[in-house]
């Protein structure tokens, strides 16, 4: 069965000339100021940049640079420079004058006299005045406008979300479903977390992934994590009360979205499913049975292990029929079918009905990969 992201998307994907007009256009009172709140609690992906210390270093040996420079040319024309104190002007007196100078402090002791001086004045030591008090303000501007190009670059996120998927919690339920939708091919870009917790959603930021600080229960922190335009919702919630309230909360915001909840009790399962839930997944009655069966059949363990781990050894996957395969025997192809889709149906590879495939029907097969490659 297709889901929602495999349907061919009819709506309009912004192109960037219209991000950049969104950008520029004047906005009403009320979306600044949910753009404010949004770059409040929307933390992007940590990007590569250096250490605050190792920035500030850099600018400082800049700006030496700079002031020895201005030093050096100083020096070499300084006979057309006049100190009131003795008339000459030595080394020390030149750097004494491009200290002063750069900083616009003037005292005025030293003074270009010649033309020349004065003409190096103008048109080189006044550019470099202008470049020695852009590096010594710089980090202070780039303190003061972090907040502004961190709010440009949640609302440019915001503007361009569609057909994502919104992970709810990211404990270890939490990453291991995304682990498996990476390794799946799902991007890191159109994938998005949302828990309650800041050290967790600091941490989702640090391994590349966009999350949402906030309660999940509530829809305007659903709201910022773009959820009624996403295709897929994850929740992995601790409490099974929660993951109740956050998927009645989810299929209100998006009637189309597939939705997958997992829960602690099986007695859950029918209040999840009637929450609006298309699956829901019993953890603990699941690695109960894994547990069973392990104590029965070691090997048994170990291959449904295997299969629940994407990306290693044997993997459980959904795919099309390709054309060859068409009309032929589930048995013909090249994978381990152990179920055909067709339509809203799931039919077992020993149902009559399965035993010829059609183009337009998907099979779940049973196929080897090769280990992921760490990211």
């Amino acid at each position: 069965m297709a889901t929602k992201s495999e349907r061919p998307d009819t709506r309009r994907t912004p192109t960037r000339k219209s991000l950049v007009r969104s950008l520029f256009r004047r906005r009403t009172r009320g979306e600044a100021e949910d753009d404010a709140e949004a770059g409040r609690s929307i933390v992007m992906p940590v990007q590569n940049a250096a250490a605050p210390l190792r920035q500030v270093l850099r600018r400082l040996v800049m700006a030496l640079m700079v002031l020895a420079a201005t030093t050096l040319l100083v020096y070499m024309d300084r006979e057309g420079y006049h100190d009131n104190a003795d008339g000459r002007v030595g080394f020390l007196d030149a750097a004494y004058y491009a200290t002063v100078t750069l900083s616009t402090t003037g005292y005025g002791d030293i003074t270009p006299v010649s033309d020349g001086a004065r003409l190096t004045n103008i048109f080189v030591i006044t550019p470099l005045r202008v470049l020695f008090l852009i590096i010594l303000v710089g980090t202070t501007l780039e303190v003061l406008t972090e907040r502004t190009r961190q709010q440009v670059r949640v609302h440019r996120w915001r503007s361009r979300m569609r057909e994502h998927t919104v992970v709810v919690g990211y404990g270890t339920k939490g990453r291991h479903a995304i682990e498996t939708l990476i390794g799946q091919g799902k991007p890191k870009e159109k994938i998005v977390v949302v828990d309650p917790q800041k050290k967790v959603v600091d941490a989702a930021s640090a391994d590349g992934l966009v999350g949402v600080l906030g309660d999940a229960t509530r829809s305007e922190t659903l709201q910022r994590a773009e959820l009624p335009r996403a295709s897929q919702v994850v929740i992995c919630t601790e409490r099974d009360d929660t993951a109740a309230l956050v998927t009645l909360t989810a299929r209100q915001l998006n009637k189309q979205a597939t939705i997958v909840v997992a829960v602690r009790e099986d007695e859950n399962v029918p209040l999840l499913r009637q929450s609006g839930a298309n699956t829901v997944v019993t953890s603990s009655s699941s690695a109960g049975r894994l547990l069973g069966m392990s104590m029965v059949s070691p090997n048994v363990g170990s291959v449904l292990e295997d299969l629940l781990t994407y990306g290693n050894g044997l993997d459980v996957v959904e795919r099309p029929v390709t054309r060859p395969e068409a009309g032929g025997s589930p048995r013909d192809c090249e994978d381990l079918v152990v179920a055909v889709v067709r339509g809203h149906r799931l039919l077992h590879y020993t149902d009559p009905e399965a035993a010829t495939l059609h183009l337009a029907d998907r099979v779940i097969t049973i196929r080897q990969t090769t280990p992921l490659e760490p990211s």
